[in-house]
């Protein structure tokens, strides 16, 4: 979507309660105390008491809670973030990847490559809040999500979240939601999942920020989540995709078209998970379950599959862009929503577009994670990167750090490093930023996509060509 101008065009969105507009700023309202997003049903407010801001995270550090009946928190998250490549733009994407809550503002400060002061100025001046509001209003969601999804102990949800305290934890949901902890979720009158007693966050875990092992734990009952989407979203020609790519063992397509479950295991950084995520029309969402062996990996488990259904894109403004182009707009009109999806773990979609499937399938099971208790036919997680090092030098680049695809990498010095390694051409190391960096402005040479008209949607236009022939890109 194209910027908003100004706060009167704001305004007007909310009072059309335009839905394109979620995510990408809200508004609160001072006679009230809440704040909103744009579409909320409730009645529009006067103009001279509403104010906006950019961020949930802005919003709340003013002093407002969040709306009960639109769920702010909830929305997709801003197409610019995917779009932008600067500072602000990567902190983002590594604050929803949790590293602030692993790693603190000195750890987000030094993989961007510049100090906790300056990364504190640019994103309060540009966002309306720092690192550590934006983290705690994410850990506020991914809490509130988890007490109406699940019949954990409001002390381990608190830990999983990813506060440091429950005191913290208690603070946080009465100033974001006006409510307890256990008032908000007696109020969601939702069915929730039964969680056992050994898949809780240990004691150790939570004296000590340690992981817990898979033994240890064992998998979650499915946490239950809808990952909201703006619409339109083509879903059938994502999942035909990922059905294609399927490495057995990793990952499984189960179901007729239409009605699909595509299911995939995930390394995360305290354990391992199960993806399951359905391809039926439900609404604005694909509903999904996430089981895991340590629940603190709901937040970066979310980010992830979040960037590998592309679900922060902004539909309308590509489908405008491109649906205008002579060649394209057939294209367009008939997949409208199509998406340009990332990848789950960037370091495996890398190794993968490089070996081949083929070579891949052989990797999973020659050097990959075993599963304690196999999930239908989801027997192992991808290998680590250090694991296949001595055989690959893409995995060994990516072990030593010389190439960087983490969510905050730099997708101009991650094109050149790859660029760098054996065995890796013009063509795959543009494929990888594509995907595995979520850039959405990618021209693939050899590939037809390089119009300058297509700007800043070229790797849209890459997935209407290439869905069309239906090319493999991963052989």
């Amino acid at each position: 979507m194209d910027c908003v101008i100004d706060e009167e065009t704001r305004y007007q969105a909310v009072r059309s309660r335009d839905a394109r507009f979620d995510g990408e700023f809200f508004f609160a309202v001072e006679t009230t105390g809440i704040y909103c997003r744009p579409s909320c049903p409730a009645v529009t407010p006067k103009r001279h008491n509403v104010r906006f801001y950019p961020t949930a995270a802005a919003a709340q550090s003013g002093g407002f809670r969040a709306c009960r009946r639109c769920r702010p928190d909830a929305v997709p998250g801003s197409a610019d973030w995917n779009v932008r490549a600067d500072v602000v733009g990567r902190a983002m994407r590594m604050i929803g990847d949790g590293v602030v809550d692993r790693e603190g503002v000195p750890g987000l400060a030094l993989r961007l490559g510049y100090s906790a002061r300056q990364v504190q100025r640019q994103l309060t001046a540009e966002l309306g809040a720092g690192p550590v509001a934006l983290a705690r209003a994410q850990r506020a969601h991914t809490a509130r999500v988890l007490l109406h999804s699940t019949e954990l102990p409001i002390t381990d949800i608190a830990f999983a979240a990813g506060f440091a305290s429950v005191r913290q934890f208690n603070d946080t949901i009465r100033q974001v939601y006006a409510r307890t902890p256990s008032a908000l979720r007696a109020e969601s009158g939702t069915k929730v999942a039964k969680v056992s007693k050994t898949a809780r966050v240990s004691k150790t875990a939570k004296a000590t920020g340690q992981a817990t092992s898979s033994k240890d734990t064992g998998l979650v009952a499915g946490v239950p989540l809808r990952l909201a989407h703006r619409m339109p979203y083509h879903r059938a020609s994502l999942f035909d995709l990922l059905a294609r790519e399927a490495v057995p063992g990793l990952e499984e397509m189960a179901g007729e078209p239409g009605v699909r479950t595509y299911r995939r295991t995930l390394r995360l950084p305290h354990g391992t998970g199960i993806a399951a995520v359905d391809e039926k029309e439900a609404g604005p969402w694909l509903d999904a379950r996430i089981h895991l062996t340590d629940l603190r990996d709901l937040t970066t488990a979310v980010q992830r599959l979040r960037r590998l259904f592309d679900l922060d894109a902004d539909p309308q403004a590509v489908d405008e862009r491109l649906g205008s182009d002579a060649e394209l707009g057939p294209l367009v009109a008939a997949r409208p929503g199509l998406r340009s999806p990332g990848a789950a773990d960037p370091a495996e979609l890398a190794v993968r577009v490089v070996a081949g499937r083929d070579e891949a399938h052989r990797l999973v099971h020659t050097y990959g994670t075993r599963l304690d208790v196999p999930c239908g036919s989801l027997t192992h997680v991808f290998p680590e990167t250090r694991a296949l090092a001595p055989s690959l030098p893409l995995a060994a680049a990516l072990a030593d750090g010389s190439v960087r695809l983490d969510a905050g990498a730099d997708r101009d010095d991650a094109e050149q490093a790859l660029l760098a390694v054996d065995g890796v051409d013009a063509r795959t190391a543009a494929y990888i930023r594509m995907r595995a960096l979520g850039d959405p402005d990618v021209a693939v040479p050899g590939e037809p996509a390089l119009s300058d008209a297509w700007r800043p949607w070229r790797s849209y236009a890459a997935q209407h060509l290439w869905t069309r022939t239906e090319w493999e890109p991963t052989r």
